[in-house]
């Protein structure tokens, strides 16, 4: 037996090829957002997020394991009596201007987050980092990341976050990381993905889920954030929260965002779809942002119209909006000399592969089976085809 006086920093675990060495680790060491060890140096050291020191321990410790904390789907009201959130294992499925954002923050709190991305994007995120910029931040991080190839599951928590374009695909990377107690939190506006991930996954598995967010991938790959919102709210699709619901809750609250959770996500669902419909009608159709649109004549009128006839198909579903969110919405979409413009709109300007299909076309199929009027919506998505044809 070996005994010393002086401290050994816990890195040298990686010396220990025989597992001679029995490590204790403090709980309260879990609770931090980062923990400062030598790296072997005494004269360096470096930061290692909980997250982060666990998995070294994992790779480096003979015999060592380590119980993950599970988010039962099939049992949504039994108490969950593990709240170790940091070994709670997330993946953001896609690393885009919302899942990237989002995830990226969870990373920054020492969450154990994992994203799965194309090669392509994990090619940029190798060699740029993950990058978040705009209201005067500039923020590097070093993701986690697999690929289809190697999606290196089960996960506790799946963020769903691609665009409608990449669902399909997204469904058949995502299959081999979801496990029996695995829960998915799809993040897409809309509803049409809410039936593709019951089929895929089973609708006990699949949570309701909403953010707002104003940001955009730039050129060089960075996420740009252009407006202080940002919340992320989460729920049973039909009912009030239930122990799973906070659990989730508790593992994603961290700074960079306001989390909460709902009764019935579905009806906040439908809302958030409602105010996504009318901004991308009125921008893509008006070819500006909002303060242009609302500085000339008739443009206070014509958002009214839209929203009015977005919400009639909401109400005729069964999620009618308060008004509370009606005013809300108006304040937002008629702000005197506002630059906010929809996703919708600035994938057009950008020719890139846009979401009129997902948000705009679902929306209107579902207003004539409600035998709900909506000729605005129907002439932007009318536009909007005619663009994708010469495009």
């Amino acid at each position: 037996m070996v005994t010393t006086d002086r401290p050994i920093t816990p890195l040298a675990l990686i010396n220990d090829t025989t597992g001679a060495i029995t490590l204790a680790i403090d709980p309260a060491l879990r609770d931090l957002e980062q923990v400062n060890f030598h790296p072997m140096v005494h004269e360096e050291s470096i930061g290692l997020t909980p997250a982060q020191f666990s998995a070294f321990i994992a790779l480096h410790q003979p015999g060592t394991r380590h119980r993950r904390t599970r988010l039962s789907p099939a049992l949504p009201n039994q108490p969950n009596h593990q709240k170790d959130i940091g070994h709670v294992r997330i993946l953001v499925v896609g690393a885009g201007a919302t899942g990237g954002y989002f995830g990226a923050r969870l990373a920054q709190a020492g969450r154990d987050v994992t994203f799965l991305v194309r090669d392509g994007r994990a090619d940029t995120l190798r060699r740029r980092g993950l990058r978040i910029t705009g209201m005067g931040q500039s923020d590097i991080i070093r993701p986690s990341l697999v690929t289809a190839a190697d999606p290196a599951g089960p996960y506790d928590l799946v963020l769903f976050t691609v665009k409608a374009s990449g669902i399909t695909g997204a469904l058949a990377d995502l299959e081999p990381a979801v496990g029996e107690e695995t829960i998915v939190v799809p993040f897409l506006n809309g509803m049409a993905h809410m039936d593709a991930l019951d089929a895929a996954f089973g609708s006990d598995r699949v949570l309701g889920g909403i953010v707002r967010c104003v940001t955009t991938i730039t050129d060089d790959g960075d996420i740009l954030q252009m407006n202080p919102l940002a919340t992320l709210t989460i729920g049973e699709r039909k009912g009030p929260p239930t122990d799973r619901v906070q659990h989730a809750l508790e593992t994603l609250t961290v700074p960079g965002y306001d989390a909460s959770a709902t009764a019935d996500a579905l009806a906040s669902m439908w809302h958030k779809w409602v105010f996504i419909v009318t901004a991308g009608v009125v921008t893509c159709l008006l070819r500006g942002p909002v303060g242009a649109i609302v500085s000339v004549p008739g443009g206070v009128d014509f958002v009214h119209q839209v929203l009015a006839e977005a919400e009639a198909v909401s109400a005729a579903a069964g999620y009618p909006v308060p008004d509370s969110e009606t005013q809300t919405s108006l304040a937002m979409l008629t702000e005197t000399g506002s630059t906010f413009t929809s996703s919708l709109y600035r994938d057009v300007l950008a020719n890139l592969p846009n979401e009129a299909e997902h948000l705009l076309g679902d929306f209107t199929r579902r207003a004539r089976i409600l035998n709900v009027s909506t000729p605005l919506i129907e002439l932007a998505l009318m536009q909007l085809r005619v663009h994708a044809t010469i495009n």
